[in-house]
């Protein structure tokens, strides 16, 4: 039921004739307990069409326009009603709304040609939202995606400025003009450095990506990509934070014809060496290390993964720099203090990417000296991308389904939350988790990180998630 504090200053009305050139409302998914949102009625539904006369473009604007202490708010409710409402608070409380995008007026699409975009490398068929190509600089301000400035306005640059949107994440690739423009087969691609000189002279910021081709960006092109971002990486106020070197990533499905290469052992351990020799020129020079490899990098090449200081602040963790140290790390403390047996016998397995099933065997070994624990680590391949080594991100339901047929599952399958969907039982090849349940022997547990997969091993087996 709605609470309208004050008959207020209503908000005008919309135009209708103007309604198709506007945002659309943002429509309200969630609402905190105990939040002025919950006070005022907002209910999931309800649409919020504008704030003190200013109707949000998405969600960085929403949380711009809610620092005022006095706001005027109209709404739809969900029966169609109109509400105006005026309040005041403090400019540091939000309304605790969640919405159901962060986008309220479109999705930027990239514009770009790259040979290498992991989102053309799909088979046809599946779930809309896996074939967006996005290259939207608030995404990459909300939530750390990547983009690659080709596609941006005038107007897109002045708000960065003015809303001072940093730090931004950004696909380089490479900085010689040429090659990164043929690399993203978009002649705009060739601005690059005169557009990271505009962020240094604002004080604004980016974390750059380099996605490494054998044969195209590697080698002597790879050493004046990282020379080229390391110029604006000093002083007090870096232009570049950071910069992730990352392996490309191939599937069956791209073009026979692209000309791309895989990444070997032999190129892995050529890129580690080039990029480690700078690391160790820029913490002279910079005082940080400032450029990291993925994770894949040292698997792929059969080489150690660098001890968990090397990474310093993680800056890029998302990007899978660290984070398989990080998860290592966090199942070391998980399991410093464990138990010499359980009171139940337990039998599960535990699934993940082929890539990560070596860097695991020691906390698996770790977790079966507990007398009454028998875990079964089973690494798979990925015959749905056509890769052998992937992580365990990429596994899909039919790779799980194959992969498993007649492995000893023992009483309960351990399935990493990170194979489906956020917020959704899904897998990237669109099938369901109940579809995973009932294809396989066992019951399915869902767990979330480090502490929740230690804990399922040592507990007795319940209700699966």
């Amino acid at each position: 039921m709605w609470n309208e504090p004050s008959a207020g200053i209503a908000v005008s009305a919309l135009d209708p004739d103007s309604v198709s050139r506007q945002p659309q409302p943002a429509v309200v998914d969630s609402v905190e307990p105990g939040s002025i949102g919950e006070e005022l009625g907002f209910e999931p539904g309800d649409q919020l069409l504008s704030i003190n006369g200013v109707r949000p473009r998405d969600l960085i604007d929403y949380r711009y326009l809610c620092v005022e202490e006095e706001l005027h708010l109209e709404v739809r409710d969900s029966s169609g009603e109109l509400h105006r409402v005026e309040l005041e608070k403090d400019a540091d409380d939000g309304l605790g709304l969640g919405f159901t995008e962060a986008l309220f007026d479109g999705l930027r699409q990239c514009n770009n040609g790259c040979p290498f975009c992991f989102i053309d490398q799909q088979p046809p068929g599946r779930r809309g939202s896996l074939y967006l190509k996005d290259d939207d600089f608030r995404l990459s301000f909300l939530y750390g995606s990547y983009l690659t400035l080709t596609n941006l306005t005038e107007a897109d640059w002045q708000r960065i400025e003015a809303q001072r949107l940093s730090p931004l994440y950004v696909s380089v690739h490479a900085t010689e003009p040429e090659l990164r423009a043929r690399l993203l087969d978009n002649p705009r691609a060739g601005l690059l450095l005169d557009q990271l000189a505009w962020f240094a002279e604002r004080d604004l910021q980016i974390h750059a990506q380099v996605v490494v081709c054998p044969g195209l960006n590697d080698g002597a092109a790879l050493d004046r990509t990282l020379s080229d971002l390391s110029r604006f990486a000093g002083g007090e106020w870096p232009a570049v934070l950071s910069a992730a070197v990352v392996p490309v990533g191939l599937t069956r499905f791209r073009p026979a014809d692209d000309g791309l290469v895989p990444v070997d052992p032999a190129s892995a351990r050529d890129v580690i060496a080039r990029v480690e020799a700078r690391q160790g020129q820029y913490r002279t020079e910079l005082g940080t290390r400032f450029t990291w490899l993925s994770d894949e990098w040292y698997l792929i090449a059969g080489l150690p993964l660098p001890s968990r200081g090397d990474y310093e602040d993680l800056p890029q963790q998302e990007n899978g720099v660290g984070s398989i140290r990080a998860f290592l790390e966090a199942l070391d403390q998980a399991t410093t203090a464990l138990p010499e047996r359980v009171p139940h016998p337990r039998r599960c397995s535990w699934v993940v990417g082929r890539i990560v099933e070596q860097a695991l065997k020691p906390v698996t070994d770790r977790l079966n000296g507990v007398d009454g624990v028998s875990l079964l680590l089973h690494g798979l391949p990925s015959p749905y991308w056509g890769q052998d080594q992937v992580v365990t991100g990429l596994l899909t339901g039919r790779d799980l389904i194959d992969g498993l047929q007649g492995r000893d599952l023992g009483e309960e399958l351990l399935l990493p939350s990170v194979m489906l969907r956020q917020g959704q039982p899904v897998f990237l090849d669109d099938m369901d988790l109940d579809t995973l349940r009932a294809a396989l022997p066992v019951p399915v547990r869902v767990v979330e990180g480090a502490a929740d997969i230690v804990a399922s091993v040592l507990g007795p087996s319940g209700e699966s998630s």
